[in-house]
């Protein structure tokens, strides 16, 4: 050993050519290993905490939000036919031809339709049935949609329709208003009823229902002198979120000739008959529990009954949500789909196809959406149709088959007589 190698061992206590820092390392690094893997699972444990609380605090408010913002259209709410008479006086061009509302001597054609919001074409299925999609295609497609829905009814020539699903203002369908691709169709006047007004519906989490005011249409090309939109019984517990508002319109159509003049004020119209057609346009749920369901109809029912009693003619028509023909047993089919209880109507009353009319229902008028139509493996039932008093009678009653071309649903078309 060198002189120099003796001092070191002497003055620091240390082997020749070692750091004294090094000396204690080994011990120290064990401790840190620990200290970091600690920090480690203390950060991680704060982000999780930090993501849950971010979630809970968006899912709080978002349910506040959609409770908050629940509300039900008043009931009994006045509707105003639109165009009014005497604002068509004062337009540049003629007004659509008015018929006059006759007994005996007139046939009349009215056509039900629930256009689907403008986005099932056969291909298209929907996430409420167990499909896919939540959104029409695209705006395009929708429009495009719409034109060929507006042009099939035309083609019909119809004296009456009656729409539903009807959106004026949607994410759902690109907010187009799809009430004036509806009233392109050439009839005197038309009648809107908002049927529901939802709010924000985040699901599903890709492509959100969003919110969306929709509602029935009703188109006439005979005058109608008053209009009432009533709000059907819904569900009362937490379910109402997704059960959305639900209502029928009645249109009054005085019976016998007009005569009058147009006025500043409104109409002057006077009719030579003190009767009236008494038109109910209807949605009735499809999700809401059995108990709603036949709340709505009763409710219905004694409506359509009251008109009926001051010798009215009354049509109820429009999409039922039921099967107007079968005997379904609960269960087996679709929740929505049960048989209508055809036995509790009022006396008077029966369905357009059971009066013994020239009749053509051999295609279900509306398929569940579940799938992309397929005629081999779709569910389809008879879900639209009219009910009519027996002071009407039928001429001719159909349920058209395009195989679904524009919509879930496919038209019917009813003729008819008014009694005297």
């Amino acid at each position: 050993m060198s002189e120099s190698n003796e001092k070191d061992l002497l003055e620091n206590g240390t082997e020749p050519g070692l750091d004294p820092q090094l000396e204690n390392k080994p011990n120290e690094k064990p401790e840190k290993k620990k200290k970091k893997k600690l920090t480690k699972k203390r950060l991680l444990l704060r982000i999780v905490l930090c993501t849950l609380g971010v979630l809970l605090l968006i899912i709080g408010g978002y349910l506040i939000y959609v409770f908050s913002s629940y509300h039900r259209i008043p009931d009994n709410q006045v509707l105003t036919p639109e165009p009014d008479p005497f604002v068509y006086a004062r337009m540049d061009r003629l007004p659509p031809e008015r018929i006059d509302l006759m007994t005996e001597s007139q046939t009349y054609k009215i056509v039900t339709y629930n256009i689907g919001f403008g986005a099932y074409t056969p291909d298209y299925s929907f996430f409420m049935d167990g499909g896919k999609s939540s959104w029409a295609k695209s705006e395009d497609a929708l429009k495009e949609n719409l034109i060929n829905i507006a042009g099939l009814l035309e083609s019909y020539d119809p004296d009456f329709v009656l729409l539903q699903e009807v959106d004026e203002d949607g994410t759902r369908s690109y907010h187009v208003n799809e009430v004036a691709y509806m009233c392109g169709i050439d009839l005197f006047q038309h009648v809107y009823a908002r049927n529901f007004d939802s709010p924000f519906l985040f699901w599903p989490l890709l492509e959100p229902h969003g919110a969306n005011k929709s509602g029935i249409l009703t188109l006439s090309s005979a005058y109608i002198s008053s209009a009432l939109r009533r709000s059907l019984p819904v569900a009362d517990s937490l379910s109402k979120i997704v059960d959305y508002d639900r209502c029928y319109s009645i249109c009054r159509l005085p019976v016998g000739e007009l005569s009058g003049t147009f006025t500043d004020s409104g109409s002057g119209f006077t009719s030579s008959s003190s009767k009236e057609l008494v038109i109910y346009n209807v949605h009735l749920s499809a999700y809401s529990t059995d108990k709603v369901r036949q709340a709505q109809l009763s409710m219905l029912f004694e409506d359509m009954n009251n008109e009926y009693k001051k010798g009215n003619y009354v049509i109820c028509g429009g999409d039922f949500n039921h099967d107007l023909r079968s005997n379904n047993e609960s269960g087996s089919v679709p929740g929505w789909a049960q048989s209508f209880p055809k036995e509790e109507l009022p006396e008077g009353f029966v369905f357009g196809f059971d009066t013994g009319a020239e009749t053509d229902i051999r295609h279900d008028s509306c398929r569940n959406a579940d799938e992309a139509y397929n005629p081999d493996t779709t569910f389809t039932v008879l879900a639209d149709g009219f009910i009519v008093s027996d002071n009407i009678t039928v001429v001719q009653y159909e349920s058209a088959d395009l195989q679904y071309a524009y919509s879930d649903h496919d038209p019917v078309i009813m003729e008819f007589i008014l009694e005297k």
